[in-house]
């Protein structure tokens, strides 16, 4: 990718114009920019060729931007950049906006679906939530598993084949273990236990895992490497011990400055150990599993649910530069706020337009089951619909079961023998084990299902 254009110095700038036209200087710094200028918060990369408002040049268009921020720039001294500059933030109307509709949605009692909120269903979608991280997170990182292999590894509890698939078992482990560590202050032993589990089996030095990087010789930076430029020189690994200890000092809520919205408090986090570099791979998985644990930490409830490395996999080029805008103006963190809100809203859509699906999926499930004699509680539900998509390849174990619904083997066992004692689903003997495939048959027991009234299918 290309490094985004360094912005003119301001400094310059003002000298200049001191010198040849101080009038105009005054008159740049105290007009207001134009309302329909403060829509957007752009970078010089793009301001340089968009229309400059009056008859105000680029760099005098630039001066009064950045004029107009650091009047209400929000600085982090916890958060330092490589020169030792705090990192900073504005809270533009477009950044309030993503704030507050992501605290309407993720936190508090809201009208979410009842497939989230059902003690009975919950878990079902937490573990699929979970699943799909581990899956995309890894694929961001360089993992090359199919998501039908890797759902089938995480359900059947198989051991991983290749590094790809233990990137992704790792990543699954990461993700459950920061959702018990919701009510845990953050330490650099724990940020450390995390990086350990992320990297468990994956490194070519397997030393490194849960390891800061303390050799400056082998210090990784960040390179394009179709240009064979570097983007990004992490600070030196002497610092690292003293960066990472207010890393989590800030994490736990320090007190340094004004107050931070939550939500941009986890972003913070997550930008920062992506910037540091602490370990010599795995940082990005890292990365996302602690901005997970601090949205969880901080009340964000819902986080549980949804998957943003998904919607970053779709465009690494734009979560990489979103990096670069920051670090090349002045350590102005609202850039990186802005994309991740973003990118934390359109996952809070994608939840629940799935939930929207699965509900639908259901009801069609039940309205062709619901001639059968007896009743069928949602785990078996979700076999049946599974079973009917999937007639010719579907096999389920116990542990898979459980596993998906984050029940008990016993539990799994029973709802599975019963589907078998009605005739819906086959048993049989693979290896030492048991598993269960949908019956030839399956389709024809049911009926078409062609009732209009709306079936409850939770509960």
């Amino acid at each position: 990718m290309r490094q985004p254009a360094t912005p003119p110095s301001e400094d310059a700038i003002l000298e200049r114009l001191g010198a040849s036209d101080s009038a105009r200087l005054i008159r740049v710094l105290s007009e207001r920019l134009p309302p329909d200028s403060q829509t957007e918060y752009l970078h010089w990369e793009k301001l340089r060729f968009k229309e400059p408002p009056g008859d105000l040049t680029h760099e005098e268009w630039w001066l009064r931007t950045k004029f107009a921020r650091s009047a209400i720039a929000r600085k982090l001294d916890l958060l330092r950049d490589k020169s030792n500059r705090s990192f900073w933030y504005c809270l533009p109307d477009l950044v309030l906006e993503s704030v507050d509709n992501i605290a309407r949605q993720a936190s508090g009692d809201i009208a979410v679906s009842e497939q989230v909120t059902s003690p009975q269903t919950r878990d079902t979608y937490i573990v699929s939530s979970l699943i799909e991280e581990a899956i995309t997170s890894s694929q961001l990182e360089g993992a090359a598993t199919s998501r039908p292999v890797a759902k089938e590894m995480l359900r059947s509890g198989r051991s991983p084949k290749d590094r790809s698939e233990r990137m992704i078992l790792n990543n699954y482990r990461a993700m459950r273990r920061v959702a018990e560590l919701r009510t845990t202050d953050l330490t650099p032993e724990l940020v450390c236990e995390i990086h350990r589990i992320v990297t468990d089996g994956t490194l070519d030095n397997p030393d490194s895992a849960g390891k800061l990087q303390d050799d400056q010789e082998s210090r990784v930076a960040v390179w394009d490497v179709a240009d064979d430029v570097i983007l990004h020189e992490p600070p030196q690994v002497s610092e690292l011990p003293e960066r990472l200890r207010r890393l989590c000092d800030f994490a736990n809520g320090g007190k340094s400055g004004p107050y931070m919205p939550p939500v941009l408090r986890s972003i913070a986090l997550h930008f920062m150990v992506g910037y540091d570099h602490y370990f010599e791979d795995g940082n990005g998985r890292t990365a996302r599993a602690l901005f997970y644990w601090s949205m969880l930490k901080q009340g964000y409830w819902l986080a549980e649910f949804i998957t943003i490395s998904r919607i970053l996999k779709d465009a690494p080029t734009k979560y990489e530069t979103a990096y670069l805008l920051t670090e090349t103006d002045e350590g102005d963190l609202t850039y990186f706020f802005i994309y991740q809100l973003r990118v934390i809203e359109r996952a809070i859509k994608e939840l629940h337009r799935y939930l929207a699906k699965k509900a639908e999926e259901l009801r069609e499930a039940q309205e062709r089951i619901k001639a059968l004699p007896g009743e069928f509680n949602y785990r078996q539900l979700a076999v049946l619909e599974n079973a009917l998509k999937h007639p010719g390849s579907a096999i389920y174990s116990s542990a898979s079961h459980a596993r998906s619904h984050n029940v008990t083997t016993e539990t799994a066992r029973t709802d599975l023998t019963s589907l078998q004692r009605r005739g819906l689903l086959l048993k049989r003997k693979v290896g030492r084990s048991y598993v269960w495939v949908p019956a030839p048959n399956l389709k024809d027991q049911l009926p078409d299902g062609d009732a209009k009234q709306p079936v409850l299918v939770i509960g």
